[in-house]
């Protein structure tokens, strides 16, 4: 088994858990969230979508993984109004082979969103 501490292009774990751990052929993430490497968060939901997800992507690469290999992922939003501008992003960045996928709508610490996944390594790496 391998953990990621602290992927090199995401910000720092909030707290005592591995960013991501690879267990076999799998590649579990924990769950990120849209703050940039400075602990800033973009203003508006439509940035914060699309930083959430590079965090992922930092997370997926330091593991050896990337977009084209998640199989399952986990959205968390805080309000239901912001499933479209969600889906909009999404859309964007792993909309081009889409993996199955979970949203809900939770109660979260600080954030409006957290995104997590499953995905497998990338052959080659």
């Amino acid at each position: 088994m391998k953990r990621i501490s602290a992927a090199p292009d995401a910000p720092a774990p909030v707290g005592p858990y591995s960013q991501a751990v690879v267990s076999g052929n799998l590649v579990f993430t924990a769950g990120q969230i849209p703050t940039d490497s400075s602990g800033q968060q973009p203003e508006d939901f439509e940035r914060q979508v699309r930083q959430t997800l590079l965090n992922l992507e930092a997370n997926l690469r330091a593991a050896g993984s990337d977009f084209d290999h998640v199989i399952k992922v986990n959205g968390y939003l805080t309000d239901p109004s912001q499933l479209e501008t969600f889906n909009r992003v999404y859309v964007e960045l792993l909309g081009h082979a889409p993996p199955a996928r979970t949203t809900v709508c939770v109660a979260l610490w600080g954030v409006t969103l957290e995104i997590d996944c499953i995905a497998e390594l990338v052959a080659d790496k």
